[in-house]
């Protein structure tokens, strides 16, 4: 049975929505330490678009994936509402995932044998959410997202641009409070790169919580806050 793990706010004050602690990533390769994340600290509120900057190897990916709940951190702590989400039990850390958040891939992540409207509906597939509630809510996201009419095609029958506003409607479908995009541009072109960066802009202004990995420093004049790292410190 899914559950909320989202506590109320207190006072009629909204919370810092992610707090990272001395957070610290390390590998093992060919017997030595690579250090993927050291030593960082952030603070996002809520409603924030953050971009993540930083040269190849420099800890932006890990830094996603952690935020998401994917890749457990050598040490420090990943509080999300003030849930300590590494001490989650493995079940309850899943719950997390799916009632948080939203993850946007540069590779879409599409199911090529699903029509448009099957894609968004799959995260709502696990929940209890009837049919025809699942149905109206990916109608709704494909018409706020620039897609109305194309719920019946394919994946391959639509552009790169629109793939990537599938994959950004997928997201939305479960209302999660924090989106993640790594590289959500990297596969399109200039047009289409602006398009999505302006759909991001125009979900933040509505309240959304994003973090996004970019090499792009155009995307930088979409977000609210931009972090650098550089051999996995901030800098």
């Amino acid at each position: 049975m899914f559950f909320s793990l989202r506590p109320h706010t207190s006072n009629g004050f909204l919370m810092g929505l992610i707090e990272i602690k001395a957070l610290c990533k390390s590998y093992e390769t060919g017997g030595e330490q690579a250090h993927a994340l050291v030593d960082v600290t952030l603070h996002i509120e809520r409603g924030e678009f953050i971009s993540v900057m930083g040269p190849s190897g420099s800890g932006k990916s890990t830094l996603l994936t952690i935020l998401g709940g994917l890749n457990h951190p050598t040490r420090g702590d990943v509080l999300v509402d003030d849930i300590s989400i590494y001490r989650l039990p493995m079940e309850k850390l899943a719950d997390f995932r799916r009632e948080y958040v939203g993850f946007i891939f540069q590779s879409f992540q599409l199911i090529p044998y699903l029509t448009v409207v099957e894609n968004v509906m799959l995260p709502l597939s696990i929940t209890d959410t009837p049919n025809q509630e699942q149905r109206r809510i990916a109608d709704d996201l494909l018409e706020r997202t620039g897609l109305k009419g194309k719920g019946k095609r394919l994946p391959d029958q639509l552009s790169g641009g629109e793939q990537e506003r599938v994959a950004i409607a997928r997201a939305l479908a479960n209302s999660p409070p924090l989106l993640l995009a790594d590289e959500p541009t990297g596969n399109l072109d200039s047009k289409a790169g602006k398009e999505i960066m302006e759909l991001f802009k125009a979900l933040n202004d509505e309240g959304q919580t994003l973090v996004m990995v970019t090499h792009n420093p155009e995307n930088m004049a979409f977000s609210t806050r931009t972090i650098n790292l550089r051999d996995g410190k901030m800098e």
